[in-house]
Formats: structure tokens, C-alpha cells, sequence
């Protein structure tokens, strides 16, 4: 069963393996595991979990796995975000008029 992409991303040893691999281009799951306080078999899981929700791909080479970030997945998941962005913005804007005409009409009846 896929991971989503939300609960992945709510961990934030996740959020960090993530940042790591969008600074370089492939990462051995070793070095990764070096970077974390915690036991290797708890980053596998980390590692685990974000492959299920599709934001890495994995590429065996030799006896190493070699991490890298899935820039579609990312690409979905920012535009995702951008449109939430738009939506709420437009929300917004809506009571930025509301507020506005209200607060005219205060003015108004102030005045009177």
C-alpha cells in the first residue's frame, strides 16, 4: 500500500534525508545513514517509507543502494502547493473587500 506523501513528509528525519539528496546526485544509503544519530535499521525505515510515497528512487549498485530524490513526485507535490496557495489567496483577497467596505461603512456612520 503507497505511503502518502503527507505522512511522509511529517517526520523530520524524512524531511532532512530528503534535503540531503536534493543537495547532491545520488546518495549511498551508508553516508545517509552516517548523517543521523539513529540506528541504520531505523533510517532504512525512513528510507522505506519514502519510497513507498514515491519521493526517491533507489538504484542497487554493486553491494551499495544509492538514494535520489524524485523530482516529479516534487514537481506534483509543488504544484499541489501552489494551487492551495492560490485558492486560499483568492480567499483572502475576498475578505481584504468584505473588511474594507465594512470598515467604510463605519466610517460613515461615524460621520453621521
Amino acid at each position: 500500500m503507497p505511503v502518502d506523501i503527507f505522512s511522509a513528509l511529517a517526520d523530520p528525519t524524512r524531511r532532512k534525508i530528503l534535503e540531503l539528496l536534493a543537495d547532491r546526485d545520488g546518495y549511498p544509503a551508508s553516508d545517509i545513514h552516517n548523517q543521523f544519530p539513529s540506528s541504520p535499521q531505523a533510517i532504512s525505515q525512513h528510507l522505506k517509507i519514502l519510497r513507498e510515497a514515491n519521493l526517491v528512487h533507489v538504484e542497487k549498485k554493486a553491494q551499495q543502494r544509492i538514494y535520489r530524490i524524485n523530482t516529479e513526485a516534487m514537481v506534483e507535490f509543488e504544484d499541489w502547493i501552489h494551487n492551495m496557495r492560490r485558492r486560499w489567496s483568492s480567499r483572502l483577497d475576498a475578505l481584504d473587500v468584505v473588511l474594507k467596505a465594512e470598515m467604510e461603512k463605519l466610517k460613515k456612520e461615524q460621520k453621521e
